[in-house]
C-alpha cells in the first residue's frame, strides 16, 4: 500500500485529501477514489489536467509513496497576457530610455 495526496485548488479555497492506494496505482485511480469523497463528487474530474507535485502527468502514471496528485483547473486569463497589459498601463521608471 502506498499513501498519496490529492489536491484541487478551488476558486475561493484548496481541498486536499489522503488516500492510501495499492502498490501500482495510476494517477487515475487516485482520482477516481477520490471522487468518492463528497468535497470531491461534484467536480468533473475528467475535463481537469492533473500532475503530481506541480509537473503535469498523465492519468496512466504510476504513483509512488507520498506523490501529491494534484488537478488543475482551466485558467480564466492567460497570465503572460495580464501581465503585459498591465505592464502597458504603467510606464517603467527603471527604463534607460524612456516611458
Amino acid at each position: 500500500m502506498i499513501r498519496v495526496s490529492v489536491a484541487v485548488a478551488f476558486p475561493e479555497f484548496q481541498e486536499v485529501i489522503e488516500l492510501e492506494l495499492a502498490d501500482g496505482s495510476t494517477v487515475a485511480d487516485a482520482i477516481a477514489a477520490s471522487r468518492a469523497d463528497p468535497r470531491f463528487a461534484s467536480l468533473e474530474m475528467g475535463a481537469m489536467k492533473a500532475g503530481i507535485w506541480s509537473r503535469e502527468a498523465g492519468i496512466e502514471t504510476v504513483l509512488r509513496e507520498g506523490d501529491r496528485v494534484e488537478l488543475y483547473r482551466a485558467l480564466k486569463a492567460d497570465p503572460k497576457d495580464a501581465r503585459r497589459r498591465r505592464a502597458r498601463l504603467k510606464p517603467s521608471t527603471r527604463s534607460r530610455s524612456g516611458p
